[in-house]
């Protein structure tokens, strides 16, 4: 047998198991090109399988072991039917949830199917929900297990499978790989059962509940005055960020109108990612038409919040902070309340947390990369990443939570308005005491995953001596682990110096990305001497960016 009769006999193989007509008939087509010659699309749907890992599944839409689709869901979730069984949990409940992207609702419907197929019991989510719904609903109802069904900020073409145990948080290792070889042993999709019926679709009482529960993350009698425009990216998340807010007593938020309803196809922005280039050009459109305090933003899936103040020195007028200018904020805000517990975030996030946590004499950690690490974090009260994660009532949702992240973020606002103060103002204090925490990032998209794997080696192989005029002085390859971290696919270098310049380069565990963050710290006087802080951790930032991309060859 040839190389192409084999590969059209895996074809046919999968498109005689595949339950979905669309699907169905892509495959058909790509078969009927590949005998006519042309099989280098057929090739590359059936190069391998996605790969679970601990972010779950993600990748595009499309037919083939490859690509997600319904034949790759029912795979995954009979994995971790399996997985569950070995646990113990036959029986046990997986409460399952999904965005508004294309297919999300039936990859959820497959995946209760399996479930009860496999005797365990499911419970859909009655409708598209923010994930920190789902993250929340695992713990009230004694879930075993959890499934989000979302591809979060990826394009349009995107879907993905979150997966969550008992505990509320996601997946790690090794149950990562366990699930991976239970989802491997699946040889054929007749083999698992999905009876018509059987599972339980909820109503609104789970989300009843988390939305009460949203008003514990507030004081009691905090002011609520901060006036806000929020847009949903598309996304599942006004329905929720709005009755909350109608809750906790803010003045409802201006919606940006093109953005507010879920749409699968984001037809206003070209990635549906707050941070993206674009992205929140209409809601500072909408902000300069009615001068709110703030604008918030979600992610499609809700669990990130993006923020945005009035600065009259940038074009347009207003000014998104960075993730980690939210981080300390809300850290601030905390302290400030006299809480208690951990602080928390991730080796990529800004060292400014750890500052202000030795400054209260509340407990710090650092763990790796995402929220399956932070959540897991022993006694954590407050846990935070760069890429506009928050996580602000870990009793409640163990994963970064959009619609609390925002509740809060709003209750500081107006706190500060009244004491007539701003969030920028609060930054330029947390600057004076602690130094100017400064961070950037140099963020490399590629078609071709080759580029990532061909830069990481080439800074293994040649590691910089000296980035932006500074000395390297560690170079950490942290594939090795180190006392405090189990290893990852990432880079640690240390620069000598008052600035504590750190660079970390990794791969994106989500996106076809290589992702590289950039932090200086400036000491600063007094305000007077913010401006020349300023302009100096803008240099060093821009040098570092230079040099780093020189060095991996980008």
């Amino acid at each position: 047998m040839t190389q192409d009769d084999d590969l059209l006999t895996r074809a046919q193989a999968w498109l005689d198991e595949d339950p979905d007509q669309e699907t169905r008939e892509e495959l058909a087509r790509l078969i009927e090109a590949g005998r006519a010659g042309t099989a280098d699309e057929l090739a590359v749907r059936f190069a391998g399988t996605l790969q679970f890992g601990t972010a779950g599944l993600r990748g595009e839409l499309g037919a083939g072991p490859m690509r997600m689709n319904r034949s790759v869901v029912i795979r995954a979730a009979a994995g971790l039917a399996a997985y569950l069984k070995g646990k113990g949990q036959e029986g046990g409940l997986v409460v399952i949830g999904y965005d508004a992207r294309h297919k999300s609702a039936d990859f959820a419907r497959d995946t209760a199917a399996v479930m009860t197929g496999a005797g365990l019991r499911a419970a859909l989510l009655p409708r598209p929900l923010p994930t920190p719904v789902l993250a929340y609903a695992i713990r009230h109802l004694g879930a075993v297990a959890g499934v989000e069904v979302t591809a979060s900020h990826n394009p349009p073409r995107d879907n993905g499978y979150k997966v969550y145990l008992g505990d509320g948080s996601q997946i790690v290792p090794p149950a990562d790989a366990e699930i991976a070889a239970e989802i491997a042993a699946v040889r054929s999709l007749h083999d698992v059962p999905r009876p018509e019926d059987g599972w339980e679709t909820l109503g609104d009482e789970v989300l009843d509940a988390y939305l009460e529960r949203t008003d514990a993350v507030l004081t009691p009698g905090s002011p609520r005055t901060a006036r806000t425009v929020y847009t949903a990216m598309h996304g599942v998340g006004k329905d929720v960020l709005t009755a909350a807010f109608a809750r906790a007593g803010f003045p409802p938020p201006a919606l940006v109108a093109e953005q507010a309803d879920p749409d699968p196809d984001f037809p206003t922005v070209a990635f549906p990612n707050p941070e993206e280039p674009g992205a929140m050009d209409l809601a500072f459109e909408a902000a300069r038409a009615v001068a709110p305090d703030l604008v918030i933003a979600n992610d499609p899936d809700a669990d990130r919040c993006a923020v945005a103040v009035p600065d009259p020195a940038v074009e347009g007028g207003w000014r998104m902070l960075r993730g980690d200018e939210v981080g300390a904020l809300l850290a601030a805000h905390l302290v400030r309340r006299g809480v208690t517990g951990v602080f928390a975030e991730s080796i990529v996030s800004s060292s400014l947390l750890g500052r202000i946590a030795e400054a209260a004499g509340v407990g710090y950690e650092e763990t790796l990369t995402g929220f399956k690490w932070i959540a897991r974090v022993e006694g954590l009260r407050y846990g935070y990443e760069e890429a506009l994660g928050y996580c602000v009532d870990p009793e409640g949702v163990r994963d970064k939570d959009g619609i609390t992240a925002a509740l809060l973020v709003t209750e500081l606002a107006s706190v500060l308005k009244e004491e007539g103060r701003s969030l920028t103002d609060l930054l330029d204090v947390l600057a004076v005491e602690h130094g100017l925490h400064a961070t950037d990032q140099l963020s490399v998209r590629v078609e071709d995953l080759g580029i990532i794997a061909n830069a990481m080696a080439a800074l293994r192989e040649r590691p910089p001596v000296a980035l932006a005029g500074l000395t390297v002085v560690s170079a950490e390859d942290l594939t090795k682990g180190t006392e405090a971290l189990p290893p990852t696919d990432g880079l640690r270098y240390h620069l000598e110096g008052d600035y504590r310049a750190r660079v970390i380069v990794r791969p994106s565990g989500t996106e076809p990305k290589l992702k590289c963050y950039l932090e200086v710290v400036v000491p600063v006087a007094g305000a007077d001497a913010l401006p020349t802080a300023r302009a100096t951790a803008a240099e060093l930032l821009g040098a570092l960016k230079r040099d780093l991309a020189e060095a991996a060859g980008l």
